[in-house]
């Protein structure tokens, strides 16, 4: 299940006025602390937030485990529906495009790997409910991607460019101080797609996890050459 907390912001993005009266899918959370909710093994928890950017509405979703950030630009107000639908696409691409890019495909199950995820986004929840730390990491993220809006005068044309700056996003170190020192978000995904969607133990997952780091670092290597470092 999907778990969305929606910030004030957030929260009226999603709603909307029919006849004096607020229309709203956002609900009163179990607790109000999302730590504190009773541990279901397939509850994915993400904290959304929204801002407005050259006049758009901007939404920033956050996986409040391992910081993995989406950015949903020129979303449409109170379409909760059509935001599902573009937030799990995304989602599932990005895991892939990472997976194919970092030779991480051989410990992908596609068929088992599918079904899973499919089970546990077909229910969602939205709540009124925050979460200081992940909100922080939003704030950065939203600075960052406002002044790259600046640049390139326009905000992300389409799912493939908008995908880019996720992927960019969630290469940043961060800190967590629900982890053991700094976390890379996108590793830390991944890790977690591996476990949860894709079957793997624990020996597997280490190994995907020094894989990937291997094929980053060749990745590094190969840029800095074509640059004539």
């Amino acid at each position: 299940m999907l778990i969305f907390n929606c910030t004030e912001a957030a929260s009226n993005f999603f709603s909307r006025v029919n006849k004096g009266k607020k229309i709203t899918p956002v609900v009163k959370p179990p607790s109000s602390v999302i730590e504190d909710d009773e541990a279901v093994e397939s509850t994915e928890q993400w904290l959304v937030h929204a801002i407005t950017v050259q006049r758009k509405h901007v939404l920033f979703v956050i996986h409040v485990q391992t910081r993995y950030c989406m950015i949903f630009a020129d979303a449409k107000k109170a379409d909760f529906e059509g935001f599902v639908h573009r937030f799990t696409e995304r989602w599932f691409e990005g895991l892939m495009r990472d997976a194919l890019h970092h030779d991480i495909l051989q410990w992908v199950p596609h068929d088992s790997m599918q079904e899973r995820f499919n089970e546990s986004c077909r229910q969602y929840r939205l709540y009124k409910r925050g979460h200081r730390s992940a909100q922080g990491h939003i704030g950065e993220i939203a600075w960052i991607f406002q002044s790259y809006a600046a640049e390139w005068g326009c905000l992300p044309p389409d799912e493939i460019t908008a995908g880019r700056f996720d992927a960019k996003i969630n290469g940043f170190i961060r800190g967590n101080k629900s982890a053991k020192g700094d976390l890379v978000p996108d590793e830390e995904m991944m890790t977690h797609w591996l476990r949860a969607y894709c079957g793997v133990n624990e020996p597997g997952v280490q190994t995907a996890h020094d894989r990937r780091k291997e094929v980053k670092q060749e990745i590094r290597e190969l840029e800095s050459q074509l640059r004539g470092d």
